[in-house]
């Protein structure tokens, strides 16, 4: 059976803004940060829970997709545009989302596998995919 990610969305989504930033099954224990975006395509606002780490100040997420061979939407719209608004708990700012690469890219990938060892299995799956990471840097007010 297909998951419906569209529903898996909405009900993380919906769990978070009631519950200051918690999520239950299958997102309990995670971390987890709403991202609002503007799609590539669309134009339209867009709101994605993603799975973060920490570096410094900046939030890290993995444009893994459970580990298939493409690339999530949201990554197209990060690219595209890369100016996000962030929900982390109840705090709510703005961020540029950065692609990262070579060294930087590999360091913060271990690091969110070690939080989180599920990102190794989406690894070992989506090879020869090199699955991107991108750095939500706060804007400057």
């Amino acid at each position: 059976m297909a998951v419906d990610f569209l529903a898996l969305n909405e009900k993380a989504i919906a769990e978070f803004r009631a519950n200051d930033g918690e999520c239950g099954p299958p997102f309990e224990g995670t971390p987890i940060v709403l991202v609002t975006m503007v799609g590539a395509k669309s134009g339209r606002e867009l709101c994605s829970p993603l799975a973060y780490s920490t570096d410094d100040d900046d939030l890290v997420v993995i444009a893994s997709m459970g580990g298939a061979p493409n690339n999530p939407n949201w990554y197209h719209n990060f690219v595209a545009n890369p100016d996000v608004l962030l929900e982390v708990g109840t705090d709510q700012y703005e961020a540029t989302a950065v692609l990262t690469e070579g060294e930087e890219r590999d360091r913060l990938y271990a690091a969110q596998a070690a939080q989180l060892p599920i990102f190794n299995k989406y690894a070992e799956n989506a090879a020869p995919r090199v699955i991107p990471v991108f750095r939500l840097v706060r804007a400057s007010d």
